[in-house]
This record gives C-alpha cells, structure tokens and sequence, in this order.
C-alpha cells in the first residue's frame, strides 16, 4: 500500500511513516483531537527511487564535502532535479488519489507536511528541514509530496544532516496529508518551560494559521499558566499586525492585516485556555516527556497538529559535569571576590571573573602560546585573534574603549574583559598568576582557586522564566559568527547586525591578497560559511548581514596592507559603502557569497550596506546586486542611517525600494558631534543621548513611518534603557542589543510599550 491511515500509526511505526506522522498517529490513537488524514510511507519513497533506478546516483549525487558551499549547491539541484523529472508511478498516483477522495467530500483543502524518520527524535529534532505545504487540493496533491521527497536533500537538509552523522541512504521521508484546519486562531504550547524545566505551562497564540508563529513573522500573545495550581501568572496580550489565512478565491494561503479591533484584543478566553491545558497534560501524560504541540481552533473546537519533544531543557547533571572539564581558568558571574591587591583599573566591558595566568601577546605570532584557561594581555585584539580569546579565560587590553574589538567580541564569546588597561602589557609578567574583574574593570595580583566554569551559551540563556511579548522586537548584536550559537540562546527575535569585516579580518589577509593566494571562490566559501552559521543558528529569525565596512588602518595591518592608503583619519576615509562602489569587481563577491546563501534556502539572510550618505549611493549598491543575481524586489535589504547626511537624505533613498533602515549610533554620534570615539582625549564628549543625535534618529523614524520602511538600531546604544526608552515612544520597530543585554532590554521595551498604552486609554 502507498499509504496508511493516521488512525492505523503508532509510535512504533517511525521507520515507515516518519517522526510527525509516528506522533500524530499516537496522538489519534489516544483520542485527541488531531485531524484527520493519511501518510504515504517512507517505503513508498523508497520503492519510488529503487524502482525507477535513481537510487544510487541520488545518494552520490549528495555524497559531498558539506563545507563546500559549490558543492553542497550542485548537489541539492541534481537531488531536485533526479526526483522531480522522474514520474510516480500509476499505482501510487491512484493510491494518493483515492486516499485523498476518502476524505471528507472528497474536494477538501489539506496542509501536504514533510515526515523524515530522521525528525522529531527526543535526541535529533530536525524539525523545519523539509517542506510543508498549506491549502493544497486534488489537482496539485501528487506534485507537493514529490517536492516533500525532494526537500530530503534541499542544501540545508544535506548540510545539517551531515553534521549530525545522519547517513543519507538511511534516511527516508514519509508525507503527511492532512485535512486543512481553517483556523480562526492558532499557536503553540509547552507544557514545561522550554528552557528552565519548570512546572509552567507556556501558550503562544495569534490569530489565523499557526504558521505566522512557528516562523516568528507574528508576536502572539503569551499565557503563562502554573501548572501546580492551575491559575493563569501572566497574561501578555500582543500588538498582533498580521495573520495568515486562506484566500477564499484562490485557495492559497495570505498573509493579510489583523483588522483594527482585533489587534490588541486577548486571542485566548480562558475557557480555550483551561481546554488547551488539558489536552497539553493529557499529551504529556501520554508520552511521559515535555511536549511541543502545535494547536489550532476551527469554530469553537480545538485541533491538535504536531506534538514533539522539548530538547532545550538542558540537565543541571550534564552542565555540571560539562563545566568541570571546561577551561582550566575560571569564569564566575557576579563573583564579586578579589585574590589580592588591584594592579590596573580600566573599563569592564565584559562581565564576569576570571583567574589565571598573564599571557601577554605582543605580537601575531605568540597567539599560539595562549593556552585554555590563560587570560590575554595585549595592547588591543585584532579579529584573526579570535581563536585564541575563545580558549582564554579573560582578556585585558592596554587601550580600548566599550565599542572596541576587545569589547564586543569579548561579551559575545562571553569571556570577562577589561580594556583600557594602560600599561598591563609592560608591568606584567607572562605567565604572572592574576584574577580580572569583568564587572569593575580591575586587574588583580594572584589568582583564585579553580572552580566550575559555566558554559558560555548556557550563561547567555536568559534566567528569567519567560521571555517579554513585545510589538517592538528585540534583536541581537553578533560581530562574529562563532557567537552565532551563544546569541541565539538569548531567546533574541534575530540578528540586527552580523559583520562581515570580522570575517574578512580573521582570514589574516586583506580581500585582494587573499583572492591572489587562493582564488575567488575561496574567498566566497569563507563568506558563505560564517553568514551560514549564524543564519542556521537562528533559522526562521531574521539575520541580518552588514556589507565589508573596514577602515584603511585595519587593513593596513593585514597581509597585503601595505597597498592601503595612508589615511589622516581613517574614520572618515575610504570605508563603508564607498569602497565597494569604489571597487565593484571585489564588491561582486561579497553579493555572490549572498546570493548562494539564498539558494541554499536560507531565506531569512538580509543585506544591508554601511555609511551611505544619498539615493544616488543606495541605487548604485542595488544594481549591483541586482547585477549578483539577487532580485531586491524579493530579498530583504537595507541600509545603515551612520551620517547625519543618511538621515536627512532618508525621504529620496527610500525611492529605491529599501525595506528599512538601521541607525549605526556610534558613527552618527561621531559624525554628528565631531567626536573621534576612538580618541581618548575627547572620549567624555562622546554622547549617543546627545539632543542633536537624538533628533536625527527621530525625525528618520517618524519619516520612515509615513514611507512604511521599518527601522532599527544597532549601535552599542540599543543596550541603554534611555535610548530604549526614546525609541520605542518615538516607534522603532526594532531595537537590537548586545548579547548580554537583550533580557533586560526586553523587558524595558515591555515596560515602555505598557505605559504608552495605558497612556493612551487614561
């Protein structure tokens, strides 16, 4: 039989029907209300490419280097192409057919949902790795679950399958075909905390279909329920703008406007809520684990869609023991204690303590000399000295202010730092046995004893049990893609700024003698591999990726720097947009390297282009990537607001079809207020609340409003509650904070937006 009926799986039927279709079929068989539907086994995909003989060559087809980004694009069109031309045969056909007409009237609309036995496993979730369909009817049915087999080997599914040790040749795929709930309102629900384990209930809804929530395109309200006593905590009732629905001419699903009396109104009564309550205890009673579960309401009645296992709840036992064998230095937040004497006062400007032994680089080559738990003592960092602040237990830095390398790359990798140090590098000794406190900026003499070391990603998950349903969102800043992990676990609504300088900067070569060495495509591959990790890290939130924006003076200290100019003050020199346009033959990389990552399938990638002044430097940027390959009118992207000239000239670049705008605050500000950030001398007048700043930002957002271009900030500011507080009344759509700060802007951002609507009802 090509297909079997939810009614006839189980749990134990995962190797033919797939993960999804395994638990739907338990959740059927346990009486819940899940609707009503079939599966076309995984056999029946094998059969499929066994028979027609396309078996051997698919498998080696995909049998690539996963790292090569050409590789790895070659091979999913050859997958797609291999399934997608060869035709199902007669049997199958007409038993997918007749299934479909024993549905209902035989005309229903159905959601065709990709079920890999790879999916869904308490120990290996690939969930979002292949394809679902929405609204599909009779004359498009066989087609859809053709293109479910084929996304087994989208570029995402063979990259994260081959990471994971999945072989291709024992994963199969099954196809779920399910009658269409046409919902009215819809969400998710946990029946632990995601993250924390607690006894709490959590439910996520929105209006229409639930996928505007699973992707993260809707803010749903939040519902927080105790599952000891049974009462509703927290209510956080959501500015819901969009939902997803059907379109009644066409069949196809929309995305359409929340009407106007909706949108702040409560999706949930609390009836709906004791309901989904029970069914979430009764899911979890069944399995005997947490439960993820999909939900939907059609007319009064509740539909369950999907039910997986919660893998976030992390084992105090295992993070123990993982910490035990971290570095041999010692990272203790909020540890407040001093080993002996202070030495040195700077700024801390990552938090945390750490202890062990001075290792002091004064040159390139003594990075290998940094071993795990030792703590960086050098004038400043340098991008290609990442990997060696990864295995450091602190770093201390003679100069450098909170917006310096040392600074950020620091909080992202979460390693305590001091910088601005003064003489660190001179006055000590290497191999000198010192404790830096991340949180007071100071250095002191001897070292602590030895005690657990928290896991960095786990330090960046948020403590507080859940996260603040907010309208504005609340992204995060990563310089580099090593932190991509680190940042995705602080619950951030996605990426507000990933720099690509970083990854230039860390190949130790500038582009031009990199290329000369290892050719263009090498080049490219470097690109795409670190925007990949982050866009996998956060994938469906949105990642996006600021264009090369590197000074001449840090390039000038890279291989193949001495053909940089000299400048007097690079800060406003050859930088930013103005070099790519400068140098489109280079440029063009840079957009190739973007347009793989969208073929790959990494749709939630936008560009967006550094210190452009007027249209005439956007239009000029947007042919270029147009030239790539990239179609704007289909890609996000947009620029950075860094001149007080972007601001003013916003109005006639938003003619070019951008979809918003970012305010960079440290350059505004140094632009703005002729303030060098990177000169001591004049660092006490560098003011990012400075009323002319100020007035820059809020006179582009309320410009931007009018144009509907949405805006954002990604500037070390987005971290102060001031300029929280200033952007969400003046009606920012997006604030993104560094890593270490995006909880507490959360909440400052719920708190503003609570006092502007009540405000407005007083």
């Amino acid at each position: 039989m090509a297909v079997a009926w939810l009614d006839d799986v189980r749990s134990a039927d995962i190797e033919s029907v797939g993960g999804k279709a395994a638990s739907l079929g338990e959740l059927t068989g346990a009486g819940l209300p899940v609707p009503s539907g079939f599966v076309v086994t995984a056999g029946t995909y094998r059969e499929f490419i066994e028979d027609a003989g396309i078996d051997e060559e698919l498998f080696s087809a995909v049998d690539v280097d996963h790292e090569d980004t050409e590789a790895l694009r070659e091979a999913h069109e050859r997958a797609h192409e291999l399934i997608m031309n060869t035709p199902v045969p007669d049997d199958v056909r007409e038993g997918i057919l007749a299934a479909y007409q024993d549905l209902g009237d035989g005309e229903r609309f159905v959601a065709v949902r990709s079920s890999a036995t790879a999916e869904d496993l308490p120990d290996a979730s690939f969930a979002g790795q292949q394809e679902t369909f929405l609204n599909v009817q009779e004359d498009a049915l066989v087609e859809r679950v053709k293109e479910c087999w084929a996304s087994l080997f989208s570029q995402r599914a063979i990259y994260y399958r081959n990471r994971q040790g999945f072989p291709h040749d024992q994963v199969d795929i099954a196809v779920v075909v399910q009658e269409m709930v046409d919902a009215e309102k819809s969400g998710v629900l946990f029946t632990s905390h995601p993250s924390t384990g607690e006894p709490q209930i959590i439910i996520e809804a929105a209006w229409g279909l639930g996928e505007a929530v699973v992707s993260g395109s809707v803010s749903p309200d939040n519902y927080v329920i105790d599952r000891d006593t049974a009462e509703v905590e927290t209510i956080t009732v959501a500015d819901k703008k969009m939902m997803m629905v059907k379109d009644e001419e066409t069949g196809e699903t929309i995305e359409t406007e929340v009407p106007d009396e909706k949108r702040s109104a409560r999706v949930l009564s609390d009836e709906e809520i004791e309901e989904l309550v029970a069914l979430g205890e009764r899911v979890e009673d069944h399995y005997g684990t947490p439960q993820d579960v999909e939900w939907a309401i059609h007319e009064g009645e509740v539909y369950m869609l999907q039910s997986r296992p919660i893998t976030t709840i992390s084992d105090d036992e295992e993070s123990a023991e993982a910490a035990a064998g971290a570095n041999g230095g010692q990272v203790q937040a909020g540890d407040t204690s001093q080993s002996g004497d202070v030495l040195f006062r700077g700024l801390g400007s990552s938090p945390g303590i750490a202890s062990g032994e001075a290792r002091i680089v004064t040159k390139l080559d003594h990075l290998d000399q940094v071993g795990e738990g030792d703590i960086i003592v050098t004038e400043m960092t340098m991008p290609d000295m990442v990997p060696a602040m990864k295995r450091a237990s602190g770093i201390v830095t003679d100069e450098g202010g909170m917006t310096s390398h040392a600074a950020i790359v620091s909080r992202e990798l979460g390693v305590p730092a001091v910088v601005g140090a003064g003489s660190a590098t001179r006055q000590l000794e290497d191999g000198q046995p010192i404790t830096i406190d991340g949180d007071k900026g100071t250095v002191s003499e001897g070292a602590e004893p030895k005690q657990e070391t928290p896991e960095p990603i786990e330090e960046a998950r948020p403590k507080t049990p859940v996260k603040p349903m907010t309208a504005t969102e609340v992204k995060v800043n990563v310089s580099i893609p090593e932190a991509a992990e680190r940042a995705a676990a602080t619950g951030a609504d996605g990426v507000g700024l990933l720099r690509i300088e970083h990854m230039v900067l860390s190949l130790g070569k500038t582009p031009t003698k990199y290329i000369a060495d290892n050719g263009e495509r090498a080049y490219v591959d470097e690109l795409v591999d670190g925007i990949r990790t982050a866009a996998e890290a956060f994938y469906p939130r949105p990642v996006r990726v600021r264009t090369l924006d590197a000074p001449t003076d840090e390039f000038r200290q890279l291989e193949g720097g001495d053909d940089e100019p000299h400048e007097h003050n690079p800060m406003l020199g050859y930088r930013g947009i103005r070099r790519s346009l400068d140098n489109p033959d280079l440029f063009k990389h840079e957009l190739e390297a973007f347009r793989r990552i969208f073929e790959m399938g990494y749709d939630n990638v936008e560009v967006m282009f550094p210190l452009v002044n007027d249209a005439e430097d956007v239009f000029r940027a947007r042919n270029l990537m147009e030239q790539a390959g990239i179609d704007p009118t289909k890609r996000e992207w947009g620029v950075m607001i860094e001149t007080p000239a972007a601001a003013l000239e916003v109005e006639s670049m938003a003619e070019t079809g951008m979809d918003f705008v970012s305010f960079g605050t440290n350059d505004l500000t140094q632009y703005t207020l002729a303030v060098d950030r990177n000169n001591e001398r004049v660092a006490d007048r560098f003011d990012e609340l400075h009323p002319a700043v100020l007035k820059l930002i809020g006179d582009t957002i309320e410009t931007c409003r009018d144009l509907d271009v949405r805006t954002s900030i990604c500037g070390q500011a987005g971290s102060k509650p001031q300029m929280v507080q200033f952007l969400v009344e003046k009606g920012v759509s997006s604030v993104s904070a560094n890593i270490d700060a995006v909880r507490d802007v959360q909440h400052e951002v719920k708190r503003v937006e609570q006092r502007l609507l009540l405000d407005s009802v007083r």
